[in-house]
C-alpha cells in the first residue's frame, strides 16, 4: 500500500541497550519459541485441548488469577464465589487454548467452507462494503480474538488492524509476519503515528480492525458493568469525524478450537452538535456493546487486565484533543 508507515521499533531495540535485558529478551525469545514449537507438533485440535488443560489447571492456580478473580468480584457482585471460579477456570481454559492456536493460525481463515469458523451478519459486510465509506471493525478479547482480522480480509476488506506491538523484538517480528500473513494487511501501532495512518486509510475507504475493551490510559469515562472505567475513544471520534462506519463484532468458540463470528448491525453516531458529548455517548454505545458480548459468554474474555478506575477521574487531556479536531 502506498503511504506506509513504518512503525517505531521498540524501546528492545534502541542502540546500547543494557546487556541485563538484552540476556532478558533472549531467554524470553528461547521460551516463547519453544512453547510455540510444542503446541506445533499437534493438530490445532490437539494443540488447542492441551492448551487449555495447561491454562485450567496450571496456569490458574498460581498468583495470576488474583487480579482476574477480583476483576470478576467487581462485575459480578451478586455472584457467589464458586460461580466466579467457574468464570475464572474457562477464562484459563480460553487462554491457552489460544496460545496454542497462534502456531495454527494458517488454517483459522474464514472462506465459507472453513469448518472451523462460521459467520452470521454477512449482509452487514456487504453494506458497509457498498456504502464506499471507511470501515471500523470494533469488538473486544473475545474467544480468539486474532480471527477477525483474518475473517476481515478474507471477505475482502483491505486496511490494517491496531495493535500493541510486544516489547520484545523477535517475539514482535515473528507476531507481525504471522499476523500479515493471516490478516489485513498493516499493523497499525497505537500512538500518534499510528493515528495519522488510521485516518489515511479510512479516508480512502480502508477498513480497520481494533479492539476496544481494554482500559486506555488517554481514554474517557464510561460506564462498564456498573462502574466507571477509562476507555478509549478512538472509534467514536473516527467515527464523528471521517463518517466511518462503525460494524460491531464478536467471536465465540463454540466448541475446542471452532468458532463463529457475529457481525452486527452499525452503531450510528449522534448528532448533537456537540462535538465532546458525542464523542463521549458513542463509546458509551460501543462499551455496553462489549459488555453486553462478556455477560453472554463471560469465560471467554479477557478478565486479567486493570480495566476500573477510581469515581469520578477526570476527563484525559488526550481525549479532549481528539474530541476537538
Amino acid at each position: 500500500m502506498s503511504e506506509t508507515i513504518t512503525p517505531k521499533a521498540p524501546a528492545s531495540e534502541a542502540p546500547n541497550l543494557p546487556l541485563g535485558r538484552k540476556i532478558r529478551y533472549m531467554l524470553e525469545t528461547a521460551g516463547f519459541f519453544l512453547v510455540m514449537g510444542f503446541f506445533g507438533l499437534f493438530s490445532i485440535d490437539r494443540a488447542s485441548a492441551i492448551g487449555g488443560w495447561i491454562g485450567r489447571n496450571l496456569v490458574g492456580r498460581t498468583y495470576l488469577s488474583r487480579r482476574p478473580f477480583r476483576n470478576l468480584q467487581t462485575a459480578y457482585p451478586e455472584k457467589s464465589e464458586i460461580e466466579l471460579r467457574a468464570i475464572l477456570t474457562a477464562m484459563w481454559d480460553n487462554l491457552g487454548r489460544v496460545m496454542a492456536e497462534y502456531p495454527h493460525l494458517d488454517r483459522l481463515r474464514w472462506s465459507g467452507t472453513n469448518p472451523y469458523i462460521t459467520m452470521s451478519g454477512t449482509e452487514h459486510l456487504d453494506a458497509a462494503k457498498a456504502s464506499g465509506k471507511g470501515v471500523l471493525l470494533v469488538s473486544g478479547h473475545f474467544a480468539n480474538w486474532e480471527i477477525m482480522p483474518s475473517v476481515a480480509h478474507e471477505y475482502g476488506f483491505s486496511g490494517g488492524t491496531i495493535v500493541r506491538p510486544p516489547n520484545n523484538p523477535h517475539v514482535n517480528r515473528w507476531m507481525e509476519r504471522l499476523r500479515a500473513r493471516n490478516g489485513m494487511e498493516e499493523q497499525i501501532p497505537k500512538g500518534a503515528q499510528g493515528t495519522r495512518r488510521t485516518f489515511s486509510l479510512l479516508r480512502k475507504g480502508g477498513a480497520i480492525c481494533l479492539l476496544a475493551d481494554q482500559r486506555a490510559s488517554e481514554g474517557i469515562q464510561v460506564p462498564f458493568f456498573g462502574r466507571p472505567a477509562f476507555t478509549t475513544p478512538a472509534p467514536a471520534v473516527l467515527a464523528l469525524k471521517l463518517g466511518a462506519v462503525i460494524l460491531p463484532v464478536s467471536n465465540e468458540r463454540i466448541g475446542g478450537a471452532h468458532f463463529h463470528v457475529r457481525v452486527f448491525p452499525p452503531i450510528e453516531p449522534p448528532k448533537t452538535g456537540d462535538a465532546e458529548r458525542d464523542m463521549v455517548e458513542l463509546t458509551s454505545t460501543i462499551t455496553r456493546f462489549i459488555e453486553e458480548r462478556v455477560r453472554e459468554r463471560p469465560g471467554e474474555w479477557l478478565w486479567i487486565h486493570k480495566r476500573w478506575v477510581k469515581d469520578n477521574a477526570p476527563l484525559r487531556k488526550r481525549a479532549k484533543a481528539l474530541a476537538e479536531r
